[in-house]
């Protein structure tokens, strides 16, 4: 049965489906079977950065570059007991997914079937009020938000389903490279939350320009540590590399799956 691994958030541009295909490529490269889902059927940005790649394959005729294999499916038409099919049947060592940034039926259900949620948080207390509503002046958690509610419902129907738990990891994003107090606030209060209701903290990718300019030709920083593939390292690389290893490193301890970091150093 595959591991099933899912990037969620209720709230838009976070970066989840940026982690998604990094991730996903990281996975494809130890040379394990991924399907990927793209859950997001209106914004599409997994589909796209996928096709980017495959023409990017394509056109500089680089085999060295794995790919994780992308199911496309009308997924939002698509009965519960048929998605839950693809998710549980299929042949894939593992499965990712990307959800939208919003409520919807068919998020609700990827949800409910995950053995990993990877939620991206910008680090910011606007994005913070999907996991907990918050008092302004102490700082204290009040109570949990809606995200973080319908994360409890989706680990209960899991359970009632078939026993199973979920992992939950809520991941810093897109941090910036300054020691704001805004950093310290959002810190002690992920620390509350996560002891309340129970994920781990996780570290996610800086603010890089170089996350966006992989996706118009599909590549992922693991791309570059490829010999074979002859893409040339920047200084923007080697310091997003480390983040992308810290993230594979933590999702290694919710799967069973070695991750080895690639002893390439960039000449």
């Amino acid at each position: 049965m595959a591991t099933v691994i899912v990037f969620g958030n209720e709230k838009g541009g976070t970066g989840k489906s940026t982690l998604a295909v990094h991730v996903a490529v990281a996975l494809a490269r130890q040379a394990l079977d991924v399907t990927v889902i793209d859950g997001d059927t209106n914004q599409g940005s997994v589909t796209k950065y996928l096709a980017n790649r495959s023409a990017f394959i394509s056109s500089t005729k680089q085999a060295a570059l794995p790919s994780p294999t992308l199911v496309a499916r009308e997924w939002e038409a698509m009965p519960e007991r048929d998605l839950a099919g693809h998710l549980t049947d299929s042949s894939a060592d593992v499965i990712i997914v990307d959800t939208p940034g919003a409520f919807t039926p068919l998020s609700v259900t990827l949800h409910s079937f995950a053995d990993l949620i990877v939620t991206p948080l910008n680090d910011s207390l606007v994005d913070l009020a999907v996991l907990a509503d918050v008092d302004p002046n102490s700082g204290e958690v009040r109570k949990p938000s809606h995200y973080a509610e319908r994360l409890w419902k989706a680990r209960q129907a899991r359970a009632a389903r078939d026993g199973g738990s979920i992992a939950w990891i809520v991941l810093r994003n897109r941090l910036s490279a300054l020691d704001a107090h805004n950093k310290r606030v959002m810190a002690d209060i992920l620390d509350q939350l996560a002891a309340r209701i129970g994920f781990e903290v996780g570290p996610g990718f800086g603010e890089r320009v170089i996350f966006r300019e992989l996706f118009l030709q599909g590549l992922t920083l693991s791309d570059f540590e490829d010999k074979e593939a002859g893409l040339a390292w920047t200084v923007s690389h080697v310091a997003a590399r480390q983040e992308l290893r810290d993230l594979l490193d933590l999702l290694s301890k919710s799967l069973s799956v070695d991750l080895p970091a690639s002893d390439y150093e960039p000449g």
